[in-house]
């Protein structure tokens, strides 16, 4: 839980359910009502349209038959971060591998049971074309952004509240940070194999932090989210990155890049800062971390 400092503390706080997690918004200010509403009404919007998870949803139609698809607003800019970031990794972070993770078991009825086989991840060209917000498929796919969806969410919310709060919040949806104002907050960066440690704090000041890592949305004896959409398999050698970036959205889908490429080969593209932590609990990080590391 991020320390917010006692000189100007963040006092007001508004806590709500998004995307299956628990969020926390905290201000110096109270929560009009009317953001409150907002705020409830684009997060609504952004589910109905991305989540998986749910038969009515924009991504579930898209997995049941092919077409053009007309999405909210924000999948410009998310399925642009994607297609860099695409790139960057060789085709292995894609909003395709919906699929793979239905096939291993974390499929809209949580069934959480792997399913003989392989499953096959299409690759982007061949299953995708994107045109500003709308998405056209040549056969049904099963999207899911959820390398940098909740991040994408984060940065929507705070756009709501900024304006109204003195450009002073801090959105907290689960460890998916993002932070305004003078006073830098300070973040644990939870240990994988025991969440009562941490492994260092970073010093959280007008920029996002995103963790990923394989104790999180784990089952079975070794399956978990982070999957290698060439092998259909869970990705093995990283245990948990931790990625701080000028927006929730980019530190979130780098974090899972991590799992699958250098730190230099992103840096081509992005400023960002990192830690990461390997299966054998070794760490590498870059020297411009805003923090400090208990080695």
């Amino acid at each position: 839980m991020p320390d917010l400092g006692r000189r100007r503390p963040l006092s007001a706080q508004y806590r709500f359910s998004a995307l299956g997690t628990h969020w926390r918004i905290a201000s110096p200010n109270s929560f009009d009502p009317e953001i409150r509403r907002q705020v409830d009404e684009r997060v609504a919007e952004f589910d109905a349209a991305w989540s998986r998870f749910r038969s009515d949803s924009l991504v579930s139609r898209m997995a049941r038959e092919p077409g053009t698809y007309e999405f909210p607003p924000e999948a410009a800019a998310v399925m642009s971060l994607y297609r860099t970031v695409y790139e960057l990794t060789a085709g292995r972070v894609t909003p395709l591998v919906g699929a793979a993770l239905e096939h291993l078991g974390y499929d809209a009825q949580y069934t959480l049971q792997r399913r003989p086989g392989v499953r096959a991840t299409p690759s982007w060209d061949d299953a995708l074309t994107v045109t500003g917000s709308s998405i056209t498929t040549t056969a049904p796919v099963v999207l899911d952004i959820g390398a940098a969806g909740k991040g994408m969410l984060v940065d929507l919310v705070a756009e709501l509240i900024d304006p109204d709060h003195d450009g002073r919040i801090l959105v907290d949806a689960s460890g998916d940070l993002l932070h305004r104002g003078p006073v830098p907050c300070r973040v644990g960066l939870e240990h994988p194999l025991d969440p009562t440690m941490v492994i260092g704090v970073a010093e959280l000041r007008d920029a996002s932090l995103c963790s990923s890592a394989v104790n999180r949305r784990r089952w079975g004896a070794d399956l978990h989210h982070v999957v290698d959409p060439f092998t259909g398999e869970p990705v093995r050698g990283t245990q948990a990155t931790w990625v701080v970036a000028e927006n929730t959205a980019l530190a979130d889908v780098l974090a899972t890049a991590l799992f699958f490429t250098e730190p230099s080969v992103l840096a081509q593209r992005y400023p960002f800062s990192y830690v990461r932590m390997s299966d054998d609990g070794s760490i590498d990080w870059s020297p411009d971390f805003p923090g400090e590391l208990f080695l």
